[in-house]
C-alpha cells in the first residue's frame, strides 16, 4: 500500500494508475495539458467488479481523487511558493494546487480513452492527459459533467492563463530513434512544455528525466531545449 494511511481514516486505495513517470519530475504542472500522454488505471482486486465501471464508457472526461504519495508529511505550512510566480510569491495553500497540503489530496480531470475488460485485471481504464507519478494510489474515480463541472465564465486568480511559451527542442534523430515510437510525441510535448523547475535557469545545467524505461538528460538555453543523451 502507497502513502500515509493516518491521513486517510475510513478511505481505501481501490486502484493505482501506470504512467510513463517514475519519479516527479517533469510531470505536467496540470492535468489536459499534455493530451497524448496515456496511462492506464487498474483496480485493486477487491474492486476488479465490471458492474462498477458499467456506463462509464459513455463519459468522455473522469475526475480522479488521488494521493500526492511521495509529498505526505507531518506538517503544514498555512503559504507556499507557486512555481508559476518563480518560487518568489507566497500564497495561501488553499489558494494553490500545491502538493504540500494538509492532507495530501490530489484531484485531475483526465479524458477517458476506453473501458477494457481484461480477464486477469478486470476493468481496466485507459486515459490520457494525466499528471500523476506511475504508481499513484487512486481513491475515487467520478464521471465529469460538462453542465455543472464546466465553468467558462470562472476567473482563475493567478493562473488565469496557460504558460505563455514554449521550448524549442533540439532533439538530435539518431537519440529520437531510441524513443518507442508510441512515445516520441508525447515526450517531445513535456520537454517544449519545460520540466524544469520554473525558478531554475542555469543554461550549463544537465538535467535528467525519467520517461518510461528511459533516462532522458538535456540543457536548457533560452527558449531551446536541447536533448544530450538516451540511456
Amino acid at each position: 500500500m502507497h502513502g500515509n494511511l493516518r491521513y486517510f481514516c475510513g478511505m481505501k486505495v481501490i486502484a493505482h494508475i501506470h504512467t510513463d513517470f517514475p519519479t516527479k519530475f517533469g510531470i505536467p504542472r496540470q492535468s489536459g495539458i499534455i493530451a497524448s500522454l496515456h496511462g492506464s488505471i487498474v483496480f485493486e482486486p477487491e474492486y476488479r467488479n465490471a458492474e462498477a465501471v458499467r456506463g462509464l464508457e459513455d463519459f468522455s472526461y473522469i475526475w480522479l481523487l488521488w494521493e500526492f504519495s511521495k509529498t505526505a508529511r507531518d506538517t503544514w505550512s498555512p503559504t507556499v511558493r507557486p512555481p508559476r510566480l518563480g518560487g518568489n510569491v507566497r500564497k495561501g495553500v488553499f489558494a494553490t494546487r500545491s502538493p504540500f497540503r494538509p492532507n495530501p489530496i490530489g484531484l485531475s480531470s483526465v479524458r477517458l480513452e476506453k473501458v477494457d475488460i481484461d480477464p486477469k485485471l478486470g476493468p481496466v481504464l485507459y486515459v490520457s492527459g494525466a499528471d500523476l507519478m506511475d504508481g499513484t494510489p487512486i481513491y475515487d474515480i467520478k464521471p465529469y459533467i460538462a453542465y455543472t463541472d464546466s465553468h467558462p465564465d470562472a476567473v482563475s486568480g493567478f493562473a488565469s492563463t496557460p504558460a505563455e511559451y514554449l521550448l524549442e527542442v533540439d532533439f538530435a534523430d539518431e537519440l529520437l530513434q531510441k524513443v518507442p515510437e508510441s512515445q516520441r510525441e508525447s515526450l517531445i510535448e513535456v520537454l517544449a512544455h519545460d520540466p524544469r523547475p520554473q525558478y531554475q535557469d542555469d543554461p550549463e545545467r544537465v538535467y535528467g528525466m525519467a520517461f518510461g524505461e528511459m533516462e532522458i538528460k538535456f540543457k536548457v538555453d533560452g527558449m531551446q531545449l536541447t536533448v544530450l543523451e538516451i540511456n
